[in-house]
């Protein structure tokens, strides 16, 4: 038996978590996953940090390959997800059907959560970005809270901080009692591609090699379809 290092994007992990459990029992072998954003992931790598097996964003990977942390051609597309909005199940569902109804909603809303764009949430950063362009930034800022740093916006709505979860739809389906309201409207969305990559000194290369090729299944891809990700 062989133990896997994995580093993981917070965007799979409610497809992941189960994946990875059906592939250690199969196969036999051990992972051990590190959970984070994919910026935080990579900046352990830049900084010294060594895994078998990194499934990030593809901007991440492809950034890591540039450096020599991903074994050239090992890269593999696996899912993809869009930006969504959650409220608490059983709260009334917002309209943002429109970019119009949406900014009504946000303006509306008593509190709203999302990943605090600093930590590097691909997320957050495109949300902070999206409340400026809409004009509303200044207004959003003193009913805004954050969770911690790789942690889940919806877990705000449960506890009552916030009234409004926005992350990626996956992120938010991880949440039990948040329920989504739907993805942000028109080409106010925003497309996030995963995908995986084996690093160059990795000791279990053809172990890792087995955990990417398990993750592009057809049933590993009818478990992304369920967790609110479309599969590569």
């Amino acid at each position: 038996m062989a133990e896997l290092k994995v580093y993981s994007t917070i965007g799979v992990r409610s497809a992941a978590e189960q994946l990875f459990s059906q592939f250690e029992k199969a196969s036999g072998h051990k992972l051990t996953v590190i959970w984070g954003t994919a910026p935080m992931l990579v900046k352990r790598i830049e900084d010294g940090e060594t895994a078998d097996v990194l499934i990030l964003s593809r901007a991440a990977i492809d950034a890591l390959g540039k450096l020599g942390k991903v074994g050239a051609g090992s890269e593999v597309s696996l899912a993809s997800s869009g930006v969504g909005i959650a409220v608490k199940a059983g709260a009334p569902k917002p309209d943002i059907s429109t970019p119009e109804a949406l900014k009504r909603t946000l303006l509306n809303a008593r509190s709203i959560a999302y990943s605090e764009p600093s930590a590097g949430g691909a997320s957050g950063v495109y949300f902070a970005k999206l409340i400026e362009r809409m004009g509303i930034a200044e207004e959003m800022k003193p009913k805004t809270r954050y969770p911690p740093a790789g942690g889940f916006s919806a877990l705000l709505l449960i506890t009552g901080e916030a009234e409004l979860a926005v992350q990626q739809k996956p992120e938010l389906m991880h949440v039990d009692g948040a329920e989504i309201v739907g993805l942000l409207p028109g080409d106010l969305n925003v497309m996030t591609e995963f995908a995986a990559g084996i690093t160059p000194d990795s000791k279990h290369a053809d172990i890792g090699k087995a955990l990417i090729g398990f993750l592009r299944t057809p049933a590993a891809k009818a478990a992304f379809r369920v967790k609110g990700l479309d599969p590569a």
